[in-house]
């Protein structure tokens, strides 16, 4: 079957949305009713795609998923490249012009047309299940709309937005090591600094004395690593809905730095290639409810022009060595490298009836 050919489908919030009604990149929509698959790259339009059956994924639709060879992904930046962006901007913190950039870089690797079986063996959504298998992560996701450009599968262990009703919620990931003891003063800095950024952002959109810090630098274990993780919270003034939510917070400050319009011009400066959906966010909204949660769009793949594609990067502050934080980036990404290259054919869907909208 031609990947295009393939129905659209979306799991999010563990919940199976297919039954495509319609697409659109009006944020405000999100205000009107229905279940969305929402789709926010780092640049470029959104994605809302409005479903008409909601079921527990349980699990999702079993396929093939056929990965490339280990050894056939490349990087937009070698060692040297990324090692030299790291001391640009180490220089750029030293003069004073920023706190903290997030320096990523993108791996791809060719996607086979044909597998043995005969099947093109690249539905996205069997690689999701995959990642649920080797690589689970509390904020998972999968879109899959060929038509609309966009396959996508998300291992992500940070939440961006959650809204409930007028309560919004952002848990900023910053400081990763392979255990606790490995964790740093600069683990810990760059954490402290991306929540002073953050509860600037939902200022901007919350009622006065609202935006507050429950939970700061707790430790959380994910598969192969440990990540310090802070939330903010906050309640939104009357008026501020979704639309505004995301134009005050996005890109999410965990994947840019700070102050974020200067990090956004480092990035720019040393990163060759557009991080697509990659550090967007990928998430559900439940219009008919005022809920939703979009996670941080790291740890995560996607299809475009024949190749899959991942993401990985880290957060450069002051006290960055360049070696280590080059290993950092080969540390998140070797798990999920070893999933996606993998031979593996999902589970069958477990019968489910479909039911009202009841993400959670």
């Amino acid at each position: 079957m031609d990947p295009a050919d393939v129905p659209p489908l979306a799991v999010v919030g563990d919940r199976l949305a297919t039954g495509l009604v319609d697409v659109t990149d009006d944020l405000g929509a999100l205000e009107s009713t229905g279940f969305w698959a929402v789709v926010l790259p780092f640049s470029g339009p959104p994605l809302c795609a409005r479903f008409a059956d909601v079921r527990p994924a349980r699990p999702w639709p079993g396929a093939r998923w056929w990965g490339p060879p280990a050894d056939s992904w490349s990087s937009s930046l070698d060692h040297d490249a990324f090692t030299d962006g790291v001391r640009s901007i180490r220089s750029a913190i030293e003069r004073g012009d920023v706190y903290q950039v997030n320096l990523t870089r993108r791996l791809s690797a060719p996607l086979a047309r044909e597998v043995p079986d005969g099947s093109t063996g690249r539905d996205v959504a069997a690689l999701g299940a995959a990642l649920a298998a080797g690589n689970p992560a509390p904020y998972a996701a999968v879109v899959r709309l060929p038509q609309h450009g966009v396959e996508v599968a998300s291992a992500s262990p940070e939440r961006f937005l959650r809204r409930d009703g007028d309560q919004v919620r952002s848990s900023p990931i910053k400081g990763t090591a392979p255990t606790i003891e490995e964790l740093t003063p600069k683990d810990e800095a760059e954490n402290v600094m991306i929540v002073d950024l953050v509860r600037n952002d939902l200022g901007r959109v919350c009622r006065w004395g609202t935006v507050e810090v429950p939970d700061l630098l707790v430790v959380e274990h994910h598969p192969g690593l440990v990540h310090l993780v802070s939330t903010v919270e906050g309640r939104l003034r009357p008026g501020c809905g979704w639309a505004e939510v995301i134009e005050a917070t996005f890109p999410p400050g965990s994947v840019t730095g700070a102050p974020k319009l200067a990090a956004l011009e480092h990035i720019a400066r040393l990163e060759p290639i557009d991080r697509g959906p990659y550090c967007g966010a990928v998430g559900w909204v439940d219009a008919d409810r005022q809920a939703g949660e979009l996670n941080v769009a790291i740890r995560t793949f996607w299809i475009e022009d024949e190749h899959l594609h991942l993401g990985t990067g880290g957060g450069i502050t002051w006290g960055s060595d360049p070696e280590d934080e080059w290993q950092e980036t080969e540390l998140k990404a070797r798990r999920l490298l070893e999933v996606a290259s993998s031979h593996t054919v999902a589970p069958p869907p477990c019968p489910s009836t479909p039911t009202a909208s009841t993400a959670s």
